[in-house]
């Protein structure tokens, strides 16, 4: 009797065992699946707004897997002629990511109190100087010359002004800056004039003016010949990403997602020129044939960090010298910049 009792009491003592090695087993299951689970990429609703220009062009390789459906996020994007389009919506949350000039980026900022934030440069210099002639070789080349240009109290005009000042020339005497409202102005003056015409103009409208005028060729390199004057630390910075600051606070792994595909579609349209002029196309930003003529000047370039806080900083300081106006009265202070 005692023996079968031992042998009953070995027996539950043995089931009791399977058993719990069968649910430890489940458990681990269940925490591996769980935990493959979490570290799946969670999708995000991202709305994003560009300019159409070089500004947008690095990010049409994201705007193509998007549309794929193979991007990090759900994006939205909104494609504008100007930055007002979308610029109540960038503060009101709307609009949560945007690619605008980076003097419009430091004036919201100072108009919202601090509602946006820079998360990077993702265009440096897109200006030139165009030169039906053979007169222009360095900035001092244009003492005594009219120069037609757009932007006439706005970024290119203080940037002219400043890179002229910088070869010691003074623009109110020793240049004359003829302002036209759009470059195509600008593009049919050198079309027509019989005279040598000088001009300063972004690409891709450069890459433009250059398919309908034979005569027109780049003189000068507004952002070489800024460093050569000013030295690497300061050069032109043309359009940076922002971020709605809330919904970065509240929403960093989105943000960091868009962020990684950012980067890694202005290195695809850097190094693959042809497929981007069609993506170019695709998405109504511009005609493949100048996408891909522009494309290597526009400058698209993806940088971040200290980098990125010390160019901007100081280009916005030279616009602030040449009129607090332009970046919205005063500087931005060290919370323009994301961490």
């Amino acid at each position: 009797m005692k023996r079968l009792k031992r042998m009953t009491a070995v027996f539950l003592v043995m089931v009791i065992a399977a058993f719990t090695i069968v649910g430890c087993g489940k458990k681990t299951a269940n925490n591996q699946t769980e935990e493959s689970t979490s570290k799946e990429a969670v999708k995000y609703d991202v709305s994003v707004a560009a300019l159409k220009g070089p500004t947008a062009i690095g990010m049409v390789q994201v705007m193509k897997n998007n549309k794929e459906n193979n991007a990090a996020n759900n994006y939205n994007f909104n494609i504008a002629a100007t930055a007002d389009v979308f610029t109540a919506d960038l503060i009101k949350g709307d609009v949560q990511i945007a690619a605008l000039p980076c003097n419009a980026a430091a004036t919201l900022y100072n108009k919202s109190a601090g509602k946006v934030q820079i998360l990077g440069i993702n265009t440096l210099g897109v200006l030139y100087i165009l030169d039906t002639g053979d007169s222009v070789k360095s900035v001092a080349d244009l003492k005594g010359k009219t120069i037609y240009t757009t932007g006439k109290g706005t970024t290119p005009e203080y940037t002219l002004r400043h890179l002229l000042k910088a070869a010691g020339l003074d623009p109110d005497k020793d240049v004359t800056i003829e302002f036209k409202s759009e470059a195509a102005e600008v593009a049919a003056v050198m079309a027509q004039s019989s005279e040598d015409v000088i001009a300063m103009l972004p690409q891709p409208y450069v890459t433009t003016v250059q398919t309908s005028n034979s005569k027109a060729r780049v003189a000068l390199d507004v952002t070489a010949e800024w460093e050569k004057l000013e030295g690497k630390d300061s050069t032109v910075v043309t359009g940076v990403i922002v971020v709605n600051t809330e919904y970065y606070k509240n929403n960093k792994a989105a943000v960091d997602q868009f962020m990684n595909e950012y980067k890694a579609s202005v290195e695809y349209v850097n190094a693959n020129v042809d497929a981007a002029a069609e993506l170019v196309e695709e998405f109504d930003i511009f005609k493949a044939a100048i996408a891909k003529k522009a494309i290597p000047n526009c400058n698209i370039t993806y940088i971040t960090g200290e980098e990125c806080k010390t160019k901007v900083s100081n280009y916005l300081k030279v616009l602030f010298e040449e009129n607090p106006a332009a970046v919205g009265g005063s500087m931005p202070g060290d919370d323009f910049y994301a961490n």
